[in-house]
């Protein structure tokens, strides 16, 4: 073999707390409407519907916490906070009784939404690749790993904005637990270590603007606090 043409991007990576190690990222998948309140609230039936993922750039996690930059091409940036969870082994068709076995550890994130143009999208049936995975729109706490936090089934998890609670949910609403969602994914393609997970977010989705103070977390597993710099 002659080698890379270029060199070769570093590999990305989450922080893990209370280590100098980190967690090298392979692919990140986002599950869509996985709590009731929140498909209502964007005019969906969660009776319905089964769960559906789309994917972020493994580079557009970043850690929560510090400014983040306001993307451009966007008057709508929304948040969205979510459970996050980090997989050490993979596979495909993954029975649900194994799945949560596969997971090294859980984080909070922020699902960051670029909604205007997620609606264009959505209107004239057009990948939402712009409105999800652009950069820095995947920051995370550090990874806390399972035998700190084991699995977490429930708990509350929230987002202020300015001091002004915007989200607020349990785990425990989720339509589909962790478990199920690591097998349903699995049936689609093959997971493998280094795979992330949004898991969903609670009602309250609201616009972020530069300037914005914005603190958030899930009970038992982490909480972040980062500012949302200017445009």
């Amino acid at each position: 073999m002659t080698g890379f043409v270029i060199t070769p991007p570093d590999t990305p990576a989450l922080a893990i707390a209370g280590s100098d190690q980190t967690f090298p990222l392979r692919r990140v998948f986002c599950v869509g409407r996985n709590y009731a309140s929140h498909a209502r609230e964007m005019g969906s039936d969660p009776d319905r519907e089964p769960p559906f993922f789309f994917t972020k750039p493994a580079d557009a996690v970043v850690p929560a916490s510090g400014t983040l930059p306001y993307p451009p091409a966007t008057k709508e940036l929304h948040h969205e906070v979510e459970l996050v969870v980090a997989l050490k082994e993979g596979g495909a068709n993954i029975a649900p009784e194994q799945a949560l076995g596969m997971v090294w550890g859980y984080a909070v994130g922020l699902d960051l939404t670029r909604r205007d143009l997620q609606a264009v999208a959505k209107k004239d049936g057009r990948p939402w690749d712009m409105s999800k995975g652009f950069d820095a729109s995947a920051p995370c706490s550090p990874l806390q790993p399972v035998s700190c936090t084991d699995h977490p089934q429930a708990g509350r998890i929230w987002l202020e904005v300015n001091g002004q609670l915007k989200q607020e949910g349990n785990l425990n609403e989720m339509i589909w637990p962790v478990a199920d969602v690591i097998a349903y994914l699995s049936r689609f393609v093959t997971l493998a270590p280094g795979d992330l997970i949004f898991t969903g977010t609670p009602a309250g989705v609201d616009a972020l603007n530069p300037g914005d103070h914005v603190r958030g977390g899930v009970d038992g597993v982490a909480t972040f606090e980062l500012a949302i710099g200017g445009q």
